[in-house]
């Protein structure tokens, strides 16, 4: 005789719940992969939800973060390293350059820096290996006037553009003491800079900019 209890088959799941139970399981890791794995380790965010989540602006700098790491792993030389290529996620055309770099050797911005009549003007300290970021709330075919400067230092920087599910990098840098130059929104977003400090010493950033953009101020 046995005294364990059997059983029944009754009590098991049947193959119909069984089944229910798995395409659930498959449904919900799939809605956590979209709004909230993507958003927070690429930058990716096709439904909107990592923006509202405050995730998409993390895995942005942590796709900028690991590309710049790969480019100081790969020994390549500090040079500016232009990139004006925009990437819709939900498009699949690239958005088209809009960015308009000037020379700082001849740019009227960057020799009449002290006698331009600027909007905003914004000062940041950064430690060695500190980011910051640094947004405009613009639309579509707005241009601002942009000039900043690093002082005691260089830094490598991404100016940048995002929006719900779209995104464009309209230029990277490394190892670079200034930038100015004309900024042309590709899209209705947000648009600025991202900048770190790869020196050991702390530098100084001044930003200057007056345009066409709603307000500005720093995210990060």
């Amino acid at each position: 005789m046995y005294n364990s209890e059997t059983t029944l088959r009754a009590e098991l799941p049947s193959s119909r719940k069984l089944m229910r139970s798995t395409i659930l399981a498959a449904l919900s890791a799939a809605v956590i992969l979209v709004t909230v794995i993507q958003p927070a380790e690429y930058g990716i965010d096709p439904t909107g939800v990592g923006r509202v989540l405050r995730l998409t602006e993390m895995g942005q700098i942590k796709t900028r973060l690991a590309v710049e790491a790969a480019a100081e792993a790969a020994g390549q030389k500090p040079v500016a390293e232009p990139s004006i290529a925009g990437i819709a996620v939900n498009n699949s055309q690239p958005a088209s350059p809009t960015f308009q770099a000037a020379n700082p050797k001849t740019s009227p911005v960057a020799t009449a820096a002290q006698k331009t009549s600027w909007r905003d003007e914004m000062r940041f300290t950064l430690k060695p290996g500190e980011g910051m970021e640094v947004k405009m709330r613009m639309k579509e075919g707005e241009k601002t006037v942009f000039a900043w400067t690093v002082e005691g230092g260089i830094v490598n920087y991404d100016t940048h553009g995002d929006s719900i599910g779209r995104s464009i990098s309209y230029e990277k840098g490394r190892a670079v003491s200034s930038d100015d130059g004309d900024l042309v929104a590709a899209f209705t977003g947000n648009h600025g800079w991202y900048w770190r400090n790869r020196g050991e010493a702390d530098v100084q950033l001044v930003l200057r900019t007056r345009g066409d953009y709603s307000d500005i101020k720093r995210v990060k």
